[in-house]
């Protein structure tokens, strides 16, 4: 890839098939390719976002590894050992799953039935993904470093006397994101670091016992996010964004439907683009701080887990301004 080149519209990206086969970015950045669009976050855009750092104010993005509690879709109660080394102590984590709080996609998470994973590796080839092939490692080996911008849905929402609310399926329009953008006055740049707040990991905090229960024991549930839409995919890439997070449990809106590419949006992001994909994004001391300063955008750093073949990482994410 070349960095200076320009960079084609979604709508002239091609198709993986026939008739109205979705519109992918396999090859654009390399038929080897592993990294996606974290390859925009070339020197040039980290030297930039640099300079946004003003007061030195830093933002960790991190949910405690214990949250959500009980765990959420599946996932298991992490059980963290300590070790009396006599003097000190040493610790281990038992049942770790790595996306089970603040949390990275990898490349490798997401696979569509017919079209396989990213860069049009297939799913029948177990022996290609055990290479391993799309893991986590191959953003660990460069780090996710770049501009942040925020865009506080909830807040914005709360503006205009629409809230959220956080337990119902409400569907993020990209047109709405563009009315938030221009309301910070600001533009998105190539390799942009997006950062979207519902107000989810808020809300969740202030439940009861018995209602994190209730959620922990569902298949899916009801939650806000972005539109599952093919207009999504086109404002992300045409955007230019290299990552997407959010403080939802899976960006886009829930419940979601594996069987539809109208109803799951990661396989149009993580299958077909390339991007990565963040969930449950500690946000809200950000977001605080981006309203009373009227500065919406930052230094993001992340170092996700350095795993060989792994699905997923935690987030270790950290915002500057």
């Amino acid at each position: 890839m070349n960095p200076t080149a320009a960079i084609p519209r979604y709508r002239e990206l091609p198709r993986v098939g026939d008739g109205d086969a979705p519109r992918t970015a396999w090859g654009y950045f390399g038929r080897s390719d592993e990294v996606g669009a974290v390859n925009w976050l070339q020197p040039d855009v980290v030297r930039q976002a640099a300079t946004l750092v003003r007061w030195g104010s830093v933002f960790p993005l991190n949910w405690p590894l214990t949250m959500p509690d009980p765990p959420l879709l599946g996932r298991g109660a992490m059980r963290h050992v300590t070790k009396d080394l006599n003097p000190g102590t040493d610790d281990y984590y038992d049942n770790f799953y790595p996306q089970a709080s603040s949390q990275w996609d990898a490349l490798r998470h997401v696979g569509h039935a017919r079209y396989g994973f990213y860069n049009g590796l297939p799913l029948e080839d177990p022996g290609e993904l055990g290479a391993p092939r799309l893991g986590i490692e191959h953003w660990a080996s460069r780090g996710i470093v770049g501009r942040f911008v925020l865009l506080d849905v909830d807040r914005h929402r709360a503006a205009i006397g629409d809230p959220i609310r956080a337990d119902e399926s409400v569907a993020i329009e990209v047109d709405e994101l563009d009315r938030i953008l221009a309301g910070a006055q600001l533009t998105l740049r190539r390799g942009d670091i997006l950062l979207l707040r519902f107000g989810w990991v808020r809300w969740y905090e202030q439940l009861d016992r018995s209602q994190r229960e209730w959620l922990a024991a569902q298949e899916t549930f009801k939650a806000p996010g972005l539109s599952p839409s093919e207009d999504t995919a086109e404002w992300l890439w045409d955007n230019h964004v290299s990552a997407v997070a959010s403080d939802s449990p899976a960006l886009e809106v829930m419940p979601f439907d594996l069987t539809s590419l109208d109803r799951f949006l990661h396989y149009r992001l993580v299958t077909f683009l390339g991007l990565a994909v963040g969930e449950l994004f500690m946000l809200d001391a950000l977001a605080e701080d981006c309203a009373a300063t009227r500065v919406y955008e930052g230094l993001f750093v992340s170092a996700p887990l350095n795993m060989p073949g792994g699905a997923g990482s935690t987030a270790n994410a950290i915002a500057m301004k």
